[in-house]
């Protein structure tokens, strides 16, 4: 049986979303610089967090801090046609580079808007089945808990710890230490 998450790393480089100057280290498996201070994140943490997302065909999926678009193309391979993911990134340089990146992927399921400043997420859109942030506050935002769907998962890495939170109940638990860029 194909592990999803494996396939859609197969169908969405990581290359195809990085920097011209930084294209050259796309398999290194750590963290890279984008632009606006971001980083596209380790591959192997990206794993780690669409594995514990247990994204489906046809969800609804927020992706918090979408930067490069790669998470938001993964996870777009991975809700594949009948489903949805809305992508918002605070950093409007980011937001260009990161929408054009996910354009050329053939995915119009997928898209990246720019954040509002001080809203988590998109509460107008919710619920959603599942939510992934790449960045890390320092507790668990309620706001972006309130944005799950009566069975939706979550994940976000808080004060260093990944955590899952599930639906109904938002039920947390800890999936090991990570570092991640603060949300703002």
């Amino acid at each position: 049986m194909t592990d999803p998450v494996q396939a859609a790393f197969e169908a969405t480089p990581r290359r195809d979303f990085l920097p011209r100057g930084v294209r050259r280290r796309a398999s290194y498996d750590g963290p890279l610089a984008i632009a606006a201070g971001q980083t596209n994140s380790q591959p192997r943490t990206v794993a780690d967090m669409l594995r514990l997302l247990d994204v489906r065909p046809g969800q609804r999926v927020l992706d918090v801090g979408a930067g490069s678009g790669w998470s938001t193309a993964l996870l777009a391979h991975l809700v594949g046609p009948t489903g949805s993911v809305l992508g918002v990134e605070l950093e409007p340089r980011l937001v260009r580079f990161g929408a054009a990146n996910l354009a050329r992927t053939a995915r119009p399921w997928a898209s990246i808007r720019l954040a509002t400043p001080g809203v988590l997420g998109d509460p107008a859109g919710a619920p959603y089945d599942r939510v992934l942030v790449s960045a890390q506050p320092e507790s668990l935002p309620p706001a972006l808990v309130e944005q799950l769907a009566d069975d939706g998962v979550l994940v976000i890495p808080v004060a260093g710890t990944m955590l899952r939170v599930t639906n109904p109940g938002a039920v947390v638990t800890e999936h090991g230490h990570y570092r991640f860029v603060p949300l703002r």
